[in-house]
């Protein structure tokens, strides 16, 4: 599993590209997609909804559970990727492409976010 180290991650298994950008995209992690498994069904926030860093702002339901998302920073949501609605699977399928969830224009205030190599050490994945 490679970690992409463009990305800021959460220790919940979020990543937030461009946080520090006019827009950030939300997605989860390689990881956390493979210990979900199948993804069936998406709760995402909505645009316009107001988000905040380490809070819950959605669900992920698999085959297996249901899983809180929880945002990686705050601030007002932008889009929402239709696509992951339509066909959960893309989320495991490519989580860091056409699997992210939406974007949001961030306010400055963020998660303790983590670069690609602490994420690494945190899951026990090479980074």
């Amino acid at each position: 599993m490679t970690i992409p180290a463009d990305l800021l991650y959460t220790s919940d298994h979020e990543w937030v590209a461009d946080s520090n950008g006019p827009l950030a995209r939300v997605g989860i992690t390689a990881f956390a997609s493979e210990a979900l498994g199948d993804i069936v069904y998406l709760s995402l926030p909505q645009p316009g909804d107001t988000v905040k860093a380490g809070e819950s702002c959605g669900e992920i339901e698999s085959t297996k559970s249901v899983s809180d998302l929880y945002a990686p920073v705050s601030g007002s949501v932008a889009e929402i990727n239709q696509a992951v609605l339509d066909a959960p699977e893309l989320v495991g399928d490519d989580p860091y492409g056409q699997g992210w969830l939406f974007t949001v224009h961030p306010d400055g205030s963020e998660a303790d976010l983590l670069d690609a190599v602490a994420y690494a050490a945190l899951t026990g994945s090479p980074s």
